[in-house]
């Protein structure tokens, strides 16, 4: 085999391989629509309310409450249906996601008059460049195919001036809430979720997910590689979630 046969062989295999973990993903997620809202409340002890909020504070809305924001990978339209409850909030919020069935299950919650649900790719949204006045992904991430070609489709759909926020779970330095972080997370977690969500696959994967995405100073130099300036992140709950924050200059 010649290296330019290996070379396409490599690249076939790698698409071969985002095409089924996009495929998985969206099925996974797809199934557990139905009970997303209430294992998220349950394995989290509700702080996943508290963390949103946080994330929401940082997009700073406030300064053009009558913009276009994006929730991208937006599932059941937690986020969106909290921007638009949001005090003197009269723009609107196109919410993205590729599993339909999670933008369904959360219709319950928002007003179609204000926040537009869009079932679309993070990879290749369907949208203007530069049309967002901010942007944000909440536990969604890392579950894309391909992380910087994410993060430079994000830079692409908001203008100049526009924040990206980034809620992800994060890596605590603390050893004894580590410990108890992993153990909690990698074992008690799944057990919880398939019992609530009856889904054999979909909380296992959750722990995988968490530890193969990158840590927070390399998600940063990656915001930066992608074009955002001004990145910084904070951690919360003794570094079990962090906030990251990029800017479109």
């Amino acid at each position: 085999m010649t290296a330019l046969e290996t070379e396409r062989a490599t690249a076939d295999a790698a698409a071969t391989g985002a095409a089924v973990k996009r495929g998985y993903v969206k099925q996974m997620f797809s199934d557990i629509a139905p009970h997303y809202d209430r294992v998220n409340r349950i394995i989290s002890f509700r702080l996943d309310q508290w963390w949103r909020r946080k994330a929401i504070r940082d997009l700073n809305i406030a300064r053009d409450p009558g913009a276009t924001y994006l929730d991208l990978c937006a599932g059941t339209l937690d986020i969106s249906s909290q921007i638009a409850s949001l005090a003197n909030f009269h723009g609107s919020v196109i919410a993205a996601d590729f599993a339909e069935p999670m933008l369904r299950a959360g219709l319950r919650k928002v007003s179609r008059d204000v926040v537009r649900p869009v079932t679309a790719d993070a990879l290749d949204l369907p949208f203007i460049d530069g049309f967002a006045a901010g942007a944000i992904v909440v536990f969604g991430i890392r579950n894309v195919v391909d992380l910087d070609a994410a993060l430079r489709e994000v830079y692409r759909v908001l203008r100049p001036g526009a924040r990206f926020v980034i809620l992800e779970f994060g890596v605590t330095q603390n050893p004894l809430v580590g410990w108890i972080y992993r153990l909690y997370f990698n074992h008690l977690c799944p057990l919880i979720g398939n019992a609530v969500a009856r889904h054999h696959s979909a909380y296992n994967y959750l722990p995988k997910s968490v530890a193969h995405f990158p840590s927070e100073s390399d998600l940063a130099q990656r915001m930066r590689d992608a074009g955002f300036e001004s990145v910084r992140w904070r951690s919360y709950t003794f570094g079990v979630v962090a906030i990251h924050i990029g800017e479109k200059h």
